[in-house]
């Protein structure tokens, strides 16, 4: 008896038969319901396992001729990131043995020396000390004022070029949206023929117009951060170039006050010597 019941009851390869066709037979009325005809079946099971797949050739392929807006941004936005990078650097804001060999030749009196060893370093640094000591020899505060007016400028132009990364930014979310929109167009189109609408290209129309909008939100992340990075990079170091700078320009300034020094002058025109008016005899 025994033997016959359990020559009845299925064994373990066929409970797992079993549970497959169990399987089957349970999302077969959505498969049916979902899909038009068995061969439009077969393309878009083929299809959906691609996507799955392949996520990232579906988001490539569906950002379609948007590419010709979203590369070029994306391409711009790593070469300011470059570029930022390498001028924005400590050396080459405050190149390393600056300071000390500045600071050595002044303390030697030695200000020609000094005033061309600034005026030769293309450094930030160089530039400010290079405007300051040109008007040195007017005071101390007109060469603080020049210097600040120098290291001003140089904070511009950094500004300037990090503003573009907030405009990145700007734009990336508005390209997708540009996308989005397309794409919710497509899918309302399909939507407004007579005939009854096709999901999968309902679907496919709204996967795309979300594609479009990933790729615009993926370039506007990393430009908000870097963004935010760099202003704060720029205050840093025009900070510490702003009092360097005027720790050494105040330095040289009272070198050049002691008995026998002379601070360094900014090369002026000779003027003509003026002739004495001969005054007529009476």
């Amino acid at each position: 008896m025994t033997n016959a019941v359990s020559r009845l009851l299925p064994g373990r390869r066929g409970l797992l038969i079993l549970a497959l066709l169990g399987t089957a037979l349970a999302f077969a009325p959505a498969v049916l319901l979902a899909q038009d005809d068995a061969p439009a079946d077969a393309a878009a099971g083929t299809v959906a396992v691609k996507v799955q797949d392949n996520i990232f050739v579906h988001i490539i392929k569906s950002v379609s001729f948007f590419w010709v807006i979203l590369l070029p941004t994306s391409i711009w936005l790593i070469a300011l990131v470059v570029l930022l990078s390498l001028d924005l650097r400590m050396s080459a804001a405050i190149p390393a043995g600056f300071v000390e060999e500045f600071t050595d030749t002044v303390n030697k009196r030695k200000f020609k020396e000094a005033y061309d060893m600034a005026r030769n370093d293309t450094s930030y640094l160089g530039r400010v000390l290079t405007a300051g000591m040109a008007r040195l020899q007017y005071g101390i505060e007109d060469a603080r004022e020049a210097s600040t007016n120098t290291l001003e400028a140089v904070k511009s132009d950094k500004e300037q070029k990090n503003n573009y990364t907030a405009v990145i930014a700007t734009l990336g979310p508005l390209l997708g949206l540009v996308g989005t929109v397309f794409g919710m167009i497509m899918a309302f189109m399909e939507l407004s023929n007579g005939s009854n609408p096709n999901p999968a290209k309902l679907a496919e129309g709204i996967s795309h117009a979300l594609a479009v909008t990933l790729v615009g939100v993926a370039i506007a992340v990393p430009a908000v951060a870097f963004n935010t990075y760099f202003r704060n990079r720029i205050l840093q170091l025009m900070l510490e170039v702003g009092s360097v700078s005027d720790d050494l320009l105040t330095q040289m300034y009272h070198n050049s006050k002691k008995p026998g020094g002379t601070a360094p002058a900014a090369p002026v025109a000779t003027a003509a010597p003026v002739m004495a008016t001969p005054v007529a005899p009476r």
